[in-house]
């Protein structure tokens, strides 16, 4: 269903409001204009900028409050402008990766991708009802999706909630996550995922498709069943109030008037109502092409070149002010060229706060070659080099240093040494730091605490000792909330929830459908927004559905936004042996390879699983916690302590002493290790177990280095594929912790085949190592 506005909203807006939105539009295009200009003219490396996307941005810009959100694709400085959330210089000090003048990411993200702060310089949680707040952008495609509807979903979540102070962060739940996505990119399955799963919530995502004809170079009917995305999605209309379909709204894109009215009324409506919307905004133009990498003339008829000239929306909107008297001619040419001075003004303001501590960089390196360059004839070329450089960088000079450095071997170059040894490491910090939190929310910084046992307590099976833990969890934290497949009504499928939902309600132990991407979006936007979401993925071999969201942006956000925000999510999952090919599923380097920026643990029970747990709800750092997937009905003792015992993370342990050889292991194999250990014991070998608890961080105080002075022979045992994690581990091992000066054989790993695991016992026992498999290989290392 596709509806309009009944009333013009445009009639009670002042003239000057109007006016002042032409005077962004221009404002906006001129800076458009100059982001091409400065990236040919070799000032900036890429660009993407927002001509002939204004209008729609200005008649949004009208309905954003104070807590609202933003959950945006590599656009929207118009926006940022309208509601003065940025300075014309500070897009263009993104866009020259200026560290110093980036408010939105430090100089890490190409421009384009903005972000406000949610975090203060400490790392303390900021409100966020008294501002705008715009969730830091991603560049895939789409990628925005599953944040926005977790942002939205947190509204819900607030408007809910009875059981604490959720002022800082709502009021009552009227905040709406303004989601913004190329056509094109409505291809993408997280979108298809998000609509259906925001229509299922009723939660207040507005969601503007910018509708511009082609993704890049690839005309929308190539992307689009009937060429429109609301056609598509017409299924998703509400056709009652109380349904759970969507509205839906179409609307042109240079049409000013229909923009400000259908803009105002929907949103209003959301507030209240909380049903999801998407807005189709047509005939929308690219007077530039997609970016600066290419040019739209290539692949555009000239009827549709003319046909864009003449729908231009800033064009439309300067003959909708004259045909309806709202402005003189001369009037808008004084607006245009305050604009477009304005927009100048900024740029050269932007250049010279980037460059000139560049230059007196230059003329300090300058200073140190010249004593060196008069000696010797490679040093001179790269003064040469140094002094030709007109618009330097960093990495420019400090290349040429070290060349210099590098042709000076025989000699001394303290001077040159002395400025490496002060400015490389700076360099490198500066895009090094963030990865984590570093500040007194660090789960690294969380004190480990012991757990205590009660020795006359009888043994339970394990899902009962996370089960107790998941209940005093959620009624210490009453931001605590937890959701999943199979999580809600049943309490997972091991019953690690199990009647957690009947005691503390369906809005906090909840289920979701089948929807792994939009899973974890869900989790990112309401970390974001002050809770504290316990998302499960029910296996870890469906975290690959996941893992974009968790790759390019929970790991990413802390990072790439330069400290401004995070999102203290807690994914649980279970994994390792049990049965076949998707339910034994080990796939650490994977993991590995994308995760940077969460911690990953790998707790061997469901005692060391609640203890890290404990860790990390103390932090504000997101994770992943495999728990062991055949573990679930072994025998466990409850701590005494369970509320508060913590495992540190980075920490291995030592599960047996020994001497003849070091054993290191993880998860479901340590208890395959530990038998194989006293088979071992048995033939007078004596083996250190260790288990390294957790592979992001890891073993940050080099236990195992200490344990291989002791027994010179290293053995790596774990289910992941060769040279997976187990390489992973040996290259810590051996290169950080100097672990290969100990060894008195070669170091060897014992890993799972390069197949995935087969069904059935045999299977099992040759995909994965077994308790035989480790004696055997301990044996050969011992006697190598």
């Amino acid at each position: 269903m596709q509806k309009a506005a009944t009333s013009s909203t445009v009639k009670k807006l002042k003239r000057d409001a109007i006016l002042q939105d032409y005077y962004t539009c221009c404002l906006s295009r001129e800076i458009s204009l100059l982001i091409r200009k400065e990236v040919l003219t070799g000032r900036a490396k890429f660009g993407v900028s927002d001509d002939g996307k204004e209008l729609f941005q200005l008649a949004l810009a009208k309905t954003y409050q104070p807590g609202d959100w933003r959950s945006d694709y590599y656009r929207g400085h118009t926006l940022l402008l309208a509601l003065g959330l940025c300075q014309p210089e500070d897009i263009f000090a993104q866009l020259y990766a200026d560290r110093a003048h980036d408010p939105f990411s430090g100089g890490r993200q190409m421009n384009g991708h903005h972000a406000t702060p949610i975090l203060d310089s400490d790392g303390n949680w900021l409100p966020q009802t008294d501002r705008i707040n715009l969730s830091s952008d991603v560049s895939t495609t789409g990628g925005q999706m599953a944040r926005g509807l977790g942002l939205a979903f947190a509204s819900k979540v607030y408007r809910e909630a009875e059981h604490f102070d959720t002022s800082k962060y709502s009021q009552a739940g009227q905040e709406v996550c303004f989601c913004q996505i190329g056509d094109a990119s409505t291809s993408e399955g997280a979108f298809w995922e998000a609509m259906n799963a925001a229509a299922v919530l009723q939660v207040p995502l507005a969601v503007t498709v910018v509708d511009d004809g082609y993704g890049i170079s690839v005309p929308k009917q190539y992307q689009t069943v009937k060429s429109s995305i609301s056609k598509a999605l017409a299924g998703f209309a509400s056709e009652a109030a109380d349904d759970n379909g969507i509205d839906i709204y179409y609307v042109k894109g240079w049409d000013y008037e229909s923009l400000v009215d259908i803009y105002q009324q929907a949103i209003q409506r959301m507030r209240a109502t909380h049903r999801p919307a998407l807005f189709h905004v047509d005939e929308l133009t690219q007077p530039q092409g997609h970016s600066t990498s290419g040019s739209h003339e290539r692949y555009k008829s000239k009827e549709r070149l003319a046909w864009e000239k003449e729908y231009d929306c800033k064009r439309q909107f300067r003959l909708w002010l004259l045909a309806t008297d709202r402005a003189e001619a001369t009037e808008l040419a004084e607006l245009e060229a305050k604009a477009k001075a304005e927009a100048l003004a900024a740029r050269d303001r932007a250049w010279e706060a980037y460059l000139a501590p560049l230059r007196e960089a230059k003329k300090e390196v300058l200073a140190r070659l010249a004593p060196f360059a008069a000696q010797n004839d490679k040093v001179a070329r790269y003064h040469q080099q140094a002094n030709q450089l007109r618009n330097p960088t960093k990495s420019e000079l400090l290349a040429l240093v070290r060349r210099a450095v590098f042709a000076l071997r025989a000699q001394d170059a303290g001077p040159l040494d002395a400025y490496l040894q002060q400015e490389l490491p700076k360099l490198r910090q500066a895009y090094a730091k963030h990865l984590t939190s570093e500040g007194p929310r660090s789960a690294l910084r969380v004190k480990p605490v012991p757990a205590t046992y009660d020795q006359h307590q009888s043994a339970l099976n394990a899902y009962q000792v996370i089960n107790q833990f998941f209940d005093r969890a959620l009624a210490r934290y009453p931001e605590l909330y937890a959701f999943g497949e199979d999580v809600g009504r049943i309490g997972d499928v091991n019953q690690g929830f199990a009647g957690l939902q009947e005691k503390y309600g369906e809005h906090r132990v909840f289920d979701t459908g089948i929807r792994e991407w939009t899973i974890v979006g869900q989790a990112i936007g309401m970390a974001m927004r002050g809770l504290r979401p316990i998302a499960e993925i029910q296996y870890l071999d469906y975290l690959i559905y996941a893992f974009s969201p968790l790759s390019d942006d929970l790991a990413t956000l802390r990072w790439r936004s330069n400290g401004l925000q995070a999102a203290p999510v807690i994914i649980r999952t279970r994994g390792h042996r049990l049965e076949g090919i998707w339910h034994s599923g080990s796939p650490m380097s994977v993991l590995l390879g994308g995760l940077r920026g969460m911690h990953i643990c790998v707790p061997r029970n469901m005692t060391q699983a609640a203890g890290m747990y404990n860790t990390l709800l103390q932090s504000d750092d997101p994770a992943l916690v495999i728990e062991v997937l055949n573990g679930y009905r072994r025998k466990e003792h409850l701590p005494t302590n369970l509320d508060s015992f913590s495992v540190p993370l980075g920490v291995p342990e030592v599960l047996r002493e020994g001497t003849d050889l070091t054993l290191v292991s993880y998860g479901a194999c340590l208890r395959l290790a530990d038998e194989a250990c006293e088979l071992l014991a048995e033939m007078g070998l004596s083996v250190e177990l260790v288990d390294v608890q957790t592979l992001l961080p890891f073993d940050l105080e080099h236990r195992i280095g200490h344990s291989l002075r002791k027994t010179n022979r290293l053995l790596v045992v774990d289910e992941d594929v060769p040279g997976g994690a187990a390489a992973y581990i040996m290259q810590h091992v051996l290169q950080e912790q100097a672990g290969y000066f100990q060894l008195d054989a070669p170091p060897t790993t014992l890993t799972a085949t390069a197949h995935r695991p087969a069904y059935g016992d045999d299977g099992n026992y040759v995909s994965k190592p077994s308790v035989e498999d480790i004696v055997d290989k301990v044996l050969e290392v011992v006697a190598a």
